[in-house]
Formats: structure tokens, C-alpha cells, sequence
């Protein structure tokens, strides 16, 4: 069954939409960094928490069924909280420290470590494609963080690795995301469930004794920081709200009107939307250098959807299977950045 031309005609803006909601996540945390001071491990806290208390009541009321879990993936569900919270908090931390443009582009960077990763712990080939995606990858993020200038270590050291581990950290929830989908857990599900339990972890981490995390809060009564900052409270609620869980939710709702091969290439425009709205809104300005590694980052992971849609549709045709359809599967991890 080939997809309809009228869910093609909806398809493609609400995952546009889907796209540009999803890239405000780095705007609202630099925001909130810049303008509150706010810890980024404190920021990544309330926003998982904040997310929780949003998807309660939707699902509670929407889709009462999918609050429920089975004891038996609770250890699972915990384990991959406990990615989720490293991986929260080192993008934030890479948002703060790189820009919201610069640190959405290094995080792109995840296919290629999800590639390498795949082969060593899950026996996946690795090849021609995925070696060029490889080495675009690590190129683009080498000009991006600019590693080849030496002050650029002496003075960003803590952005460049955080701006780098954010890909890996990213690479490991999509490859804990894999697995979720082979265990048959809803993605709503696990969406809930995985941000209730990094919001455990995370409050650990800022409650910490010594500070020995790199932004996290300084003694526990640090935990309301913006006090009576209405403003601030209000912001830090539409971060979880928005890009979390209803950009979260119009890339669903595509991925029931487009084949996921073409919503997942629309979603690659995410690093592009926080660029321009970076540059309108907070004055970040790539340099030309940094423009050529964001191209080759971007192009590598082109390369690896365009491959992987192509090897899914061959596979489909020999099995007999409809070559693109409404009821091709979903991609088996949000994109959560």
C-alpha cells in the first residue's frame, strides 16, 4: 500500500512543524542559562520533572492504558532513565557551554557513534555508507568544536568534550531505544516512564555533596532557584511542554501520514531551525569553518537515512512486503534533544 497524496499533503508540514518545535529545546535552555543563571544539571531536572507532570494527565486521560507497566521492564525502564539523565545532562551542559546552535549540530553527530556502537555491541555490519557517514562525522565535528585551534582547548576544553560526549550519550539512548521497541513498550510509555526515572537520578546528581558534577547546584536549597521568578517558571514548564512533548507528539502523528524514512530525513532539519532562530534570538553566529563541519556532519547523517531507507525498501520488496506505506514501522527512539 503506497501513501495516500492527501496524507503527504498533511504529513509533510506537521513534521516540518514537528522539526522546528523540536529545535526551540537548545534556544529555551540557553535562555534559561543566560538570563537565570540557572545550573544546567538543576535546568535538566526540572525539565524531566516537568515533562512528567505534563504527560500524566494527557495520557491519564487520553490513553489511560499506556500508564501501566510490566514489573519485569521496571529495571530496564530505570537503566534507561539513568542514560537519559547523563545524556540530558551533558547536552545541557553542552548548550551552555557552546551556544544552542553549535551544541544541536555536535549532538547530531550520533549516527556515527550509533554506527560503531552498534557493530561492538550489537554484531551490526559496518559499511561503505556507514564508514563515509563515519568520517564525516568526526571531520564535521572536529571544524564544528574547533578543535584545530589550540586556544580553543585552553579556553572551551569542558564544551568541546561535553559538545562530543553529547553524541555518544545520544548514541547509547538510541541504541537503549532499539531495545525498547523489541520489547513490545509503547513509545509513550516509555517516554514517561523514562523521564520519571532520570528525574530521580537527577535530582541525585544536583544533591550530590562537594559539587563535584560540573553544574549542579551548590547546597540543596538551590533546588527552587528562580524563587519567585514567575517568568522564569514559566519558561522552564514550556520547555517541557512544547518541544518535549508536543513537538514529540506531531512527529507521531507524521509518522502516520509519511513512511518514517521521509519524516526522519525532514526531522535532520532540526540543527538548521535552531540556527536561525539562535542567530534572530540570541545573536549566535556560526563561522565559516564551523558552517563546513555543521555540512558535514548533516550530510553524513543524510547519507545514513537515505542508505538505511533504501535497504529497508529492498528489504520489504523481497519479502513481498508493501515498499512504503502508512503501517511502515516507527522509528524505535524519540528524538528527546
Amino acid at each position: 500500500m503506497t501513501t495516500a497524496p492527501s496524507n503527504l499533503t498533511r504529513g509533510y508540514p506537521i513534521a516540518l512543524l514537528s522539526a522546528a518545535i523540536l529545535s526551540t529545546t537548545a534556544i529555551f535552555i540557553r535562555y534559561l542559562t543566560q538570563t537565570y543563571a540557572l545550573p544546567p544539571l538543576l535546568l535538566a531536572f526540572w525539565r524531566a520533572g516537568f515533562v512528567v507532570l505534563t504527560l500524566l494527565p494527557v495520557l491519564g486521560v487520553l490513553r489511560p492504558s499506556l500508564l501501566g507497566v510490566r514489573r519485569d521492564h521496571l529495571f530496564y525502564l530505570s537503566l534507561y532513565g539513568f542514560v537519559l539523565a547523563i545524556f540530558n545532562s551533558v547536552w545541557t551542559l553542552s548548550v551552555d557551554l557552546n551556544g544552542a546552535a553549535v551544541s544541536t549540530v555536535l549532538a547530531y553527530s550520533s549516527p556515527a557513534f550509533t554506527a560503531v556502537l552498534g557493530r561492538w555491541l550489537l554484531q551490526e555490519r559496518i559499511n561503505l555508507a556507514k564508514i563515509v557517514a563515519i568520517s564525516f562525522s568526526i571531520g564535521g565535528c572536529v571544524l564544528v568544536s574547533g578543535m584545530l585551534d589550540i586556544t580553543a582547548w585552553q579556553v572551551n576544553l569542558l564544551g568541546i568534550v561535553t559538545g562530543l560526549l553529547s553524541g555518544l550519550c545520544y548514541a547509547v539512548y538510541s541504541l537503549m531505544g532499539r531495545s525498547a521497541s523489541r520489547r513490545g513498550l509503547n513509545p509513550w510509555t516509555t517516554l514517561l516512564y523514562t523521564f520519571a526515572f532520570a528525574t530521580i537520578f537527577l535530582l541525585f546528581f544536583n544533591l550530590l555533596p562537594g559539587s563535584y558534577l560540573p553544574g549542579t547546584i551548590g547546597q540543596p536549597a538551590d533546588l527552587f532557584w528562580l524563587g519567585s521568578e514567575l517568568a522564569g517558571w514559566g519558561i522552564l514548564f514550556l520547555l517541557a511542554a512544547i518541544p518535549t512533548v508536543f513537538g514529540y507528539g506531531l512527529y507521531n502523528v507524521s509518522l502516520s501520514l509519511l513512511p518514517s524514512s521521509v519524516a526522519n530525513l525532514i526531522l535532520t532539519l532540526e540543527p538548521a531551525f535552531t540556527a536561525v532562530i539562535a542567530y534572530l534570538l540570541l545573536g549566535e553566529r556560526f563561522t565559516g569553518v564551523q558552517i563546513a563541519g555543521g555540512l558535514l556532519i548533516l550530510g553524513g547523517v543524510l547519507l545514513l537515512r537515505i542508505y538505511e531507507g533504501r535497504r529497508a525498501l529492498l528489504g520489504r520488496s523481497r519479502s513481498g512486503l508493501p515498499a512504503a506505506g502508512d503501517n511502515e514501522p516507527q522509528p524505535e527512539h524519540p528524538p528527546v534533544l
